[in-house]
């Protein structure tokens, strides 16, 4: 019998072109920040738990992106984001990122942010309806989350440049109007903890990003709709709805 190898292990051709990696800018130079892994944080926020139906200090649950997804933003441009198949309910869901430049696993609170290379401003797009739907169901609801474009991001701002991002506010106006305001102060799990959750169920590596919830106030978007996203100190992420 054959024995089967690891994709690293084998030699041949590629059947077809490799594609790009998908790469974020960094402020203030040249260099790129190569994604690796999308990490989301599900209900991170006291108050947007309760308007999920929720309530307490829950233990921390993730789902994942495709690196594809995302939609990167360079600064002063306006990403246009496609409204997406399947749904008449977009949700919007703005996000404090972390970029990792280092990896490992089992890592502790106390040594977490050792594994942070900087921070961004990010969108965390919804098919609220689908996911809905596949709640009710009790099935997987990656339909809801990880499609094309549904993680739009600005460039990432290194975390010495933003030493109080722990008390930075964040917000999000759509066309003009606030919809959501808060702090990340008020993070259910700061990214600290965060981590170390995330580095028990994986190995966290190089590249990975970790979208780390929601304050209250996500609500719909239609097509041409303009979304500013803002967190003191950090690039603000702007986005038009096409």
């Amino acid at each position: 019998m054959p024995i089967a190898t690891s994709a690293a292990s084998t030699k041949g051709q590629l059947l077809f072109a490799a594609p790009a990696p998908v790469t974020i800018p960094v402020t203030g130079c040249s260099a790129l920040f190569p994604v690796h892994r999308v990490y989301c944080v599900g209900r991170n926020y006291e108050d947007h738990a309760k308007e999920m139906g929720f309530t307490g200090r829950e233990p921390p649950f993730f789902f994942m992106k495709p690196a594809d997804g995302l939609l990167v933003v360079e600064e002063g441009a306006v990403g246009a984001m496609p409204y997406p198949a399947l749904t008449k309910n977009l949700h919007h869901e703005i996000e404090l990122v972390v970029a990792l430049d280092k990896g490992g696993r089992d890592i502790k609170a106390v040594d977490a942010m050792a594994l942070v290379f900087g921070y961004a401003v990010g969108l965390d797009m919804t098919r609220r309806d689908l996911q809905n739907d596949m709640k009710k169901q009790g099935r997987p609801w990656e339909i809801g989350k990880a499609f094309e474009h549904s993680g739009p991001i600005g460039p990432i701002t290194p975390k010495n440049e933003v030493p109080d991002i722990g008390t930075a506010g964040i917000s999000l106006a759509v066309n003009g109007a606030i919809r959501q305001r808060g702090s990340i102060s008020q993070l259910i799990w700061n990214i600290a903890e965060t981590i170390e959750h995330l580095s028990a169920a994986w190995e966290l590596r190089p590249g990975d990003l970790i979208f780390t919830g929601t304050p209250e106030g996500v609500g719909p978007v239609t097509s041409g709709d303009r979304l500013d996203g803002t967190i003191e100190g950090l690039v603000e992420l702007q986005v038009r709805v096409d």
